[in-house]
């Protein structure tokens, strides 16, 4: 199992921290930002495949920013895949 920490920008979340065994994401925890819907989003996202929630979550957009608490993750999850 690995841990993966992200830095977002654009948003109000500051960190978010994934530990990511294989191509499958163990658990998510976020700083800063929404914090009930990060924690729901976390529990959504444990146990699936990291394409999958990309596919799930790239390009949401939070009001009028052109990103999200969702697409940063899904950027997160990009990066890691390189």
């Amino acid at each position: 199992m690995e841990t993966y920490v992200f830095t977002p920008k654009g948003v109000c979340s500051r960190k978010m921290t994934f530990e990511i065994d294989g191509d499958t994401i163990q658990s998510l925890s976020v700083e800063g930002g929404c914090n009930g819907n990060l924690k729901g989003i976390g529990a959504l996202v444990k146990g699936r495949k990291i394409q999958e929630v990309i596919d799930a979550l790239d390009g949401i957009q939070c009001g009028f920013k052109n990103t999200s608490c969702p697409d940063q993750i899904a950027q997160a999850l990009k990066a890691y895949n390189k």
